[in-house]
C-alpha cells in the first residue's frame, strides 16, 4: 500500500476524535510506539490546507492530545516506578524500547521531553521515564508544553503551510511523507546500531 494514501484514508476515516486518540496514545501509552505521529500530523495539516479539516480546530486539538498523553505517561511511570523495568515483554511492551529511551533520557535530562517528540518510540517512553525518575512536576509540565507545541503545532502547521503555498503539492505528498518517516526514524536506528556495537564491545572486553 502507498503510505501517503493510507494516512489520508486513515485521517479522513478517524476524524478529529480519532486523531486526538492516536496522538494521545503515541505520547504516553505503550501501545502508541508504533503509530506514525510525525507523518500523521503533517498529513492532517496538509488536508486542512485543502479544506478537509479546520486548522483552527485541528491544531489545538492535537496539541492538547499531546500534552494529556504525556501527562498520562508521567502519572503511569510515577505510580509504577522501577517495577516497570521488571515487566515481561509483550505485544505492546518491549524492554529494548524502554532501555533505548532510558539512555536518551539520561543523556539529555528534561530536554528529552522536547527532543523525544521527534523520535519514534523514544517519544512514547520519555514521559513514562520522567515519572519513574520522579521528575519535579513543574519542570516536567514546562518541557511537556514546550515539546508538545513544537511537535504538534509545528508538524501540523508545516503541512498546512506547504499545502497552502505550493501549488500541486499533493503530487509530492507521498515522497514528502516517506522523507519524514525516514528522517524521524534515522536517529533511532543510528542509536540502536551504536548501542549494539557498545554491547558487543563490552562482551568482547
Amino acid at each position: 500500500m502507498i503510505p501517503g494514501l493510507d494516512l489520508i484514508s486513515l485521517i479522513k476515516t478517524a476524524g478529529y476524535l480519532g486523531l486526538f486518540g492516536i496522538v494521545f496514545a503515541e505520547s504516553g501509552l505503550f501501545i502508541g510506539f508504533f503509530l506514525p505521529g510525525d507523518s500523521l500530523l503533517f498529513t492532517a495539516g496538509f488536508l486542512a490546507s485543502q479544506g478537509f479539516l479546520n486548522i483552527w480546530l485541528l491544531a489545538p486539538l492535537v496539541f492538547v492530545a499531546a500534552i494529556l498523553g504525556d501527562n498520562f505517561g508521567y502519572a503511569f511511570g510515577k505510580k509504577v516506578g522501577p517495577a516497570i523495568f521488571r515487566r515481561d515483554d509483550s505485544v505492546f511492551f518491549h524492554k529494548d524500547h524502554l532501555e533505548r529511551a532510558k539512555i536518551f533520557y539520561e543523556k539529555y535530562g528534561a530536554k528529552t521531553l522536547v527532543l523525544a517528540r521527534f523520535l519514534p518510540v523514544v517519544r512514547t517512553f520519555a514521559p513514562i521515564l520522567a515519572g519513574v525518575g520522579q521528575m519535579h512536576y513543574p519542570t516536567f509540565f514546562f518541557y511537556n508544553i514546550l515539546g508538545g507545541f513544537f511537535w504538534a503545532i509545528g508538524m501540523t502547521g508545516l503541512g498546512y503551510f506547504l499545502g497552502a503555498v505550493i501549488p500541486g503539492i499533493d503530487r509530492y505528498l507521498i515522497p514528502i511523507i516517506l522523507a519524514i518517516i525516514i528522517i524521524s526514524a534515522l536517529p533511532t536506528l543510528i542509536h540502536i546500531i551504536k548501542h549494539r556495537e557498545y554491547i558487543i564491545k563490552r562482551g568482547q572486553g
